[in-house]
């Protein structure tokens, strides 16, 4: 696929996904006209890496971590940065309190819906596109 294509997909611009591949994060193919082509794959890809960028993960740590996020395998590490430890300790524990935020929220949307069904409020009705 083109890269406009990959951005539409994914919701990235596709100046960020430029900017991905400038870093290594995704590597597109090149066909013989010069033209990039995005595999599939990569729109699973660019969602997990625009999530641990928009977590506030450094896009130098994000090639590290991508890894991790597929099947399980051995994660072998050289070189760590130095804070680097504090610094995921810090965004895995900030990615918590905002799940827990939004778990409470949801659940309390789930009570209220519940509350409505139970006073007899009916939900509109949808059109067929």
């Amino acid at each position: 696929m083109r890269i406009g294509e990959l951005s539409t997909r994914t919701g990235v611009p596709s100046r960020m996904l430029r900017y991905y591949e400038e870093q290594g994060l995704i590597t597109p193919t090149r066909l013989a006209n010069g033209y990039r082509d995005y595999d599939e794959y990569l729109v699973d890809r660019v969602g997990k890496i625009r999530g641990l960028i928009d977590a506030g993960i450094p896009t130098r740590i994000v090639t590290d971590i991508l890894p991790c996020l597929g099947q399980p395998q051995t994660i072998v590490v050289e070189n760590a940065e130095p804070g680097l430890v504090e610094l995921l300790e810090t965004e895995r524990d900030r990615m918590t309190e905002k799940i827990d935020f939004l778990t409470h929220n949801r659940d309390a949307l789930t009570s209220y819906l519940g509350a409505l069904e139970d006073a007899g409020v009916e939900r509109p009705e949808t059109r067929a596109g």
